[in-house]
C-alpha cells in the first residue's frame, strides 16, 4: 500500500511540474519587422463582417500602410485612414489577402502624414472551424530626403 501511494504522489508531483511550467511559459512572439516599417497596431478577425478601428499613439509621419495577415485568409472591403488633422484618406479596396502574406501597399502622401487610426471593414474566409485570422497593420516612416 505505501508504495502505490508514492507511486501517485511522484505521479501528481511530475504532473503539477508539467502543467506550472506549461502555464509559466512565455505567451509572447516575436515578428520581424522590414527596415523602415512600424508596427501601428493587429486585430483579430471574425468570421461574420467586422469593422474595427486601430488607434495610432505616436506622432511618426507616414507615407505608406500595408497589412500582414496571419493564420487564415482575410478580405478586406473597406480602408479609412484619418490623419491627426482630422482628414480622411478612403481608397478604394476590395483584396483577399493570403494567410501569412502582405496586403499591397496603400500610398498616403509622399511628404508623410501623421495617422490618428486605421478604420477597416473586413472578414475571414473560409472554415469556421480552423481558427480567425489576426491582421497586422504596419506604417512606411516618412524619411526626409536629403540634398
Amino acid at each position: 500500500m505505501k508504495k502505490s501511494t508514492n507511486v501517485i504522489i511522484r505521479y501528481i508531483l511530475f504532473t503539477a511540474l508539467i502543467v506550472s511550467g506549461i502555464s509559466c511559459s512565455s505567451s509572447r512572439r516575436s515578428i520581424s519587422i522590414e527596415e523602415g516599417w512600424d508596427l501601428l497596431g493587429e486585430q483579430k478577425v471574425n468570421f461574420v463582417r467586422d469593422r474595427d478601428g486601430v488607434k495610432v499613439f505616436n506622432n511618426t509621419t507616414y507615407t505608406a500602410i500595408r497589412f500582414k495577415v496571419e493564420n487564415r485568409e482575410v478580405r478586406i472591403n473597406e480602408l479609412n485612414v484619418v490623419y491627426q488633422n482630422g482628414d480622411k484618406l478612403n481608397p478604394v479596396i476590395d483584396d483577399v489577402i493570403a494567410a501569412d502574406q502582405y496586403s499591397r501597399i496603400i500610398g498616403l502622401t509622399p511628404e508623410g502624414k501623421n495617422i490618428r487610426s486605421v478604420d477597416f471593414r473586413y472578414r475571414t474566409t473560409g472554415n469556421v472551424l480552423k481558427g480567425r485570422a489576426n491582421v497586422l497593420i504596419f506604417g512606411k516612416r516618412y524619411v526626409q530626403p536629403y540634398y
